[in-house]
């Protein structure tokens, strides 16, 4: 069944949101009496049937509402310094929200190469990836906040900075606890600084590798929240 994203839901009588609406109409082609599926990006599905259609509107009746099971245990938050080009953010951000994840930052570093990030093409982005994985739960994105502000923001869970540091390390995977709550930080394709990987330690992040291999800054991001998708995973 078609999933259409709807972020308030207040009452059984409503009306699609303007883009969902539009794609409900003119790209699927549905009309009154069909049945859709929505989600509010909260947890929930709703069943719901179509009740009328007029030029770019779409109202539907909301029949039933289900939460959805987590997924997986823990908090799972993936901090990364964006890369340059504003297409490598964008798929980051789609596949992260596919295999799952609570929330993405978006980091300001010394070697950044982005000081700005499009938060309404990211957002846009982030929810057709959770309508197409089938997922009730909006990740939290957060766009663009400088490294030494974000160190002191609180967290209740493990805290990891994977760098290219010649400092001896354990790999991501080994350091990882089943159903805790994790927070890991990715740096820009020029790494984090000396500076800010000592600051990050003193912080109580853990220095972890993500292997031998030199990965791009989108491709480690990506690595870090499957590891951590897997090790909170719950069986189904």
């Amino acid at each position: 069944m078609r999933l259409f994203y709807t972020p308030e839901i207040a009452d059984d009588d409503i009306e699609l949101p303007q883009e969902e609406a539009g794609h409900c109409i003119r790209v699927l082609r549905m009309t009154q009496g069909d049945r859709i599926r929505l989600t509010d990006g909260k947890g929930y599905f709703y069943d719901a049937v179509i009740t009328a259609v007029s030029g770019k509107r779409c109202l539907v009746h909301i029949e039933g509402r289900e939460r959805q099971e987590p997924l997986w245990r823990g908090y799972l938050q993936i901090a990364v310094a964006p890369a340059k080009l504003m297409d490598r953010n964008e798929w980051f951000v789609e596949k992260a929200v596919e295999i799952g994840v609570d929330k993405i930052t978006f980091l300001k570093t010394e070697h950044s190469e982005r000081d700005t990030i499009k938060m309404e093409r990211i957002t846009k982005m982030a929810i057709s990836a959770m309508k197409q994985s089938q997922k009730a739960t909006l990740p939290a994105i957060e766009g663009m906040i400088r490294f030494r502000e974000f160190l002191g923001s609180a967290f209740d869970g493990d805290k990891y900075i994977a760098h290219c540091g010649s400092v001896s390390k354990i790999h991501l995977k080994d350091a990882l606890l089943p159903g805790r709550n994790v927070r890991v930080l990715i740096g820009p394709e020029g790494d984090f600084s000396s500076e800010e990987v000592e600051m990050a330690v003193k912080a109580g992040y853990r220095p972890v590798s993500l292997g031998p291999s030199r990965l791009r800054t989108e491709t480690a991001a990506l690595a870090a929240v499957h590891l951590m998708s897997l090790a909170g995973e719950i069986k189904q």
